[in-house]
């Protein structure tokens, strides 16, 4: 049987997938960059006293947080977590 030129690049681009997809993350990130996984990022910010609270805001409240938070080169949830101690007192 012979295959066309097409389906033999598909078959090729299939086996890349695969292989890239059970591929180890490489040893040259080191554990410290290492992707922590959703569940330990959850314990871990238990463990800091952080609680999840969802906000619907404004759009341009938004991009105003975003670039402040940009601005002062810090995390959005800092940003916020600091404007809203300073408001409250």
């Amino acid at each position: 049987m012979s295959w066309k030129k097409t389906d033999l690049e598909r078959l090729k681009a299939a086996s890349l997938t695969d292989r890239l997809r059970q591929a180890r993350t490489p040893e040259r990130y080191g554990k410290e960059s290492a992707v922590v996984s959703r569940r330990e990022q959850r314990r871990l910010d238990q463990a800091a006293g952080l609680v999840p609270f969802a906000v619907k805001l404004n759009a341009q409240l938004v991009k105003r947080l975003q670039e402040k938070a940009q601005a002062e080169r810090r995390p959005l949830n800092e940003t916020v977590a600091a404007l809203l101690e300073k408001a409250l007192g």
